[in-house]
């Protein structure tokens, strides 16, 4: 296969294509590395991979890699093996010599020369997947050779000026975000060439934005560390995100709000609401009788995000949550909890995680 940019490979990634048997990642820009590594690993475990790691140091070969390789495995068919090789590997194995490395691979027993892994390389046709991840700007010639046909070679250059935005605009896609033109403009002027820091305010925004939506410059004023807005972490909860109510809870906690007044003035309240939607529905009662039940207007948002968690987590668990919520609230009361936000917390996964 080509030599591939990052940047075309994160392209690539976004229409969905295919990971071949090999890849082979490269180049002098450390963030890009490390993000390609993540994201190849992240799609091949999605799509039912097990996932393995390595490194390989001054002092090691690459026979552990090859015997994971080449072993069947019962329970895992699939393997995504990540192989990371320091630069003191590298270096050491450029300056004593192919023989030198022959030498110490045939002392360990393991076989696990350069040329053996150039071997597995050439013959790789699935069904799992090796990823090799070199902590230089080029991989060895040998290598490259070997992975000019089976493999995926990924160069990760620094940007040039007229890639960052090009770079903003993948890892946005990645994470199911679209960015408005002048928010692009902010990410860029606020972090530059740093890709670092722009997949990090990205990353950040998915705690509060939802999946789809368009990010205006509003939504990167200091969103991560703003103060919860009343009501905001029951809305969360009520929509099933429980990543962004665990963020929120721990924001608001951060500047100041009391966790026994977030469990009595948002928690419980929408807990109740969605356990009496939840069993008008199973009567088969309309929205609009739900809505009334709660004494709400019908295109009131309580009443819809009431309505939507009572769908989406059916009234079992909600009354097993809701028991739980009240006998929390007492142990706030009396003192028997201590770790009031860790038990908070736990509630909240409980509910998100636990089945009907």
């Amino acid at each position: 296969m080509p030599l591939e940019t990052a940047l075309a490979y994160l392209r690539a990634a976004a229409a969905q294509r295919r990971i071949p048997p090999v890849v082979v990642i490269f180049g002098p820009h450390a963030f890009l590395r490390e993000y390609v590594l993540d994201s190849i690993v992240r799609k091949l475990v999605a799509e039912g991979c097990q996932h393995r790691s390595f490194q390989i140091g001054a002092g090691d070969d690459y026979g552990a890699v090859l015997n994971e390789l080449r072993a069947s495995d019962l329970f895992a068919p699939k393997r995504a093996i990540a192989c990371r090789i320091l630069r003191s590997r590298r270096d050491r194995a450029e300056t004593g010599g192919a023989d030198a490395e022959a030498g110490d691979a045939r002392r360990s027993g393991s076989g696990g020369s350069e040329a053996a892994l150039a071997v597995a390389i050439e013959t790789a046709r699935g069904p799992g997947n090796l990823i090799l991840l070199y902590e230089k700007d080029n991989a060895p010639a040998k290598i490259r050779r070997a992975a000019e046909k089976p493999a995926l070679l990924v160069n990760c250059m620094r940007p040039f000026d007229n890639q960052i935005e090009q770079y903003v605009n993948a890892f946005a896609q990645s994470l199911g975000l679209k960015l408005s033109a002048a928010a692009i403009d902010m990410i860029i002027s606020r972090h530059g060439g740093d890709l670092g820091a722009v997949a990090g305010a990205l990353g950040k925004l998915t705690i509060f934005i939802e999946p789809g939506a368009a990010v205006q410059p509003g939504d990167l004023d200091e969103g991560a560390r703003r103060m919860p807005e009343a009501f905001e972490l029951a809305e969360s909860l009520a929509r099933g995100r429980g990543s962004a109510a665990l963020a929120q809870l721990g924001r608001a906690t951060a500047l100041g709000r009391d966790v026994f007044e977030i469990l009595a003035v948002e928690i419980i309240p929408m807990m109740r609401r969605m356990m009496i939607a939840a069993s008008m529905i199973a009567a088969r009662r309309s929205d609009g009788d739900v809505a009334a039940a709660l004494g709400l207007a019908p295109q009131s948002g309580l009443a819809t995000r009431a309505i939507e968690g009572a769908r989406r987590f059916g009234p079992a668990r909600l009354e097993r949550a809701y028991w739980r919520a009240c006998a929390m609230d007492a142990g706030f009361k009396n003192g028997t909890i201590k770790e009031r936000e860790t038990a908070l917390a736990g509630l909240i996964l409980d509910l998100m995680s636990t089945p009907d």
